[in-house]
């Protein structure tokens, strides 16, 4: 009876090994949930891309009890508005609400908006591209559909080194009230994905004021999941706290999402201790990475979409995370 207790349980070892050696070869992660610290992936994900092709790096605003999401479509060049009630079932086919515009020399290519209203209207930083360089512009609506650029000249331009003299992108923008200020964090860098996030004030959107010391985040190296980049985040005032959602890059082709925070949105960030919160899903619709977060609080629950890759495709999904507390503790 012992030895055959002991066969069954060496039996039961190898065929363990043999199906984490198959995994492994294929380029899974067995230990890895695809989420933590509460999220939780919509089982029906992807919720926007398809016969649409890559749509990606989007910002979502909650009007009313309309969501409206303007994200980047890749074979138009262009940023896209579509609209929801729940935030899972979008108008279709995505609205061109901003094209390129070859003639300015720096918007062959328009992506990556951020998008805030005021009483004044909407606001949108973009990102314009061309000759492989990134720059961001500024425009203005009264619906979030007819928009008008407010310089035919960049508001943000590389000129710090850590910019590289080759790009900067993936505005993250908020209305400051109390110090009368637009605050933006932004990525900046290579072009293909940037390297670390920096920060700038301005008091009217078209010019910008870069801090001193960025950039204000970069990656971590003792982080397996972050030790190539960070960028692409989005950052919300909640409470004494600025909120990071971001992207952290294991290398140049892996990135999950993660999660930090600070008191002034520039200097001692705290990163989430169970980050990262997103992850791709094997064999799924984001195998290869989950990209550019950008979550809401909707009074009861977290929505946040993403971006997740699979070869070339990539697609917009959504998770889910209930109650107000992200779980950084006190």
């Amino acid at each position: 009876m012992r030895k055959s207790r002991i066969f069954s349980f060496i039996a039961m070892v190898l065929a363990s090994l043999a199906v984490f050696t198959t995994l492994h070869a294929a380029g899974g992660d067995v230990t890895a949930p695809e989420t933590s610290a509460g999220w939780k992936k919509f089982a029906g994900n992807p919720v926007m891309g398809g016969q649409y092709g890559t749509c990606f790096d989007v910002s979502v605003l909650r009007v009313g009890d309309t969501y409206r999401m303007w994200l980047s479509w890749r074979p138009k060049k262009a940023v896209a508005l579509v609209e929801s009630k729940d935030g899972i079932h979008w108008s279709e086919p995505p609205q061109i609400v901003l094209g390129p515009r070859a003639e300015t020399g720096w918007e062959d290519v328009i992506n990556r908006p951020s998008v805030l209203k005021r009483e004044d209207g909407y606001h949108m930083w973009f990102t314009g591209q061309a000759k492989g360089h990134s720059w961001i512009g500024y425009a203005t609506s009264p619906d979030g559909i007819v928009w008008k650029r407010m310089s035919d000249k960049p508001v943000l331009s590389f000129d710090q080194p850590w910019e590289k003299n080759i790009a900067v992108m993936c505005p993250s923008v908020i209305w400051d009230e109390r110090a009368r200020l637009f605050r933006m964090w932004y990525s900046g860098g290579e072009q293909n994905e940037p390297n670390a996030i920096g920060y700038a004030t301005s008091p009217d959107g078209l010019t910008w004021k870069k801090h001193r010391d960025n950039p204000v985040f970069a990656a971590e190296p003792k982080n397996t999941w972050e030790k190539h980049k960070v960028t692409a985040c989005q950052v919300e005032k909640r409470g004494d706290w600025h909120v990071m959602f971001y992207i952290g890059f294991e290398n140049e082709g892996t990135a999950r999402i993660c999660l930090a925070r600070s008191r002034d949105g520039i200097t001692n960030w705290q990163r989430h201790p169970a980050n990262p919160i997103i992850q791709p899903g094997a064999g799924k619709w984001d195998h290869n990475a989950c990209y550019k977060p950008y979550a809401i609080f909707d009074g009861k629950k977290w929505l946040l979409w993403y971006n997740g890759r699979h070869d070339r495709l990539e697609q917009i999904g959504v998770v889910f995370h209930e109650g107000k507390d992200l779980g950084f503790g006190r």
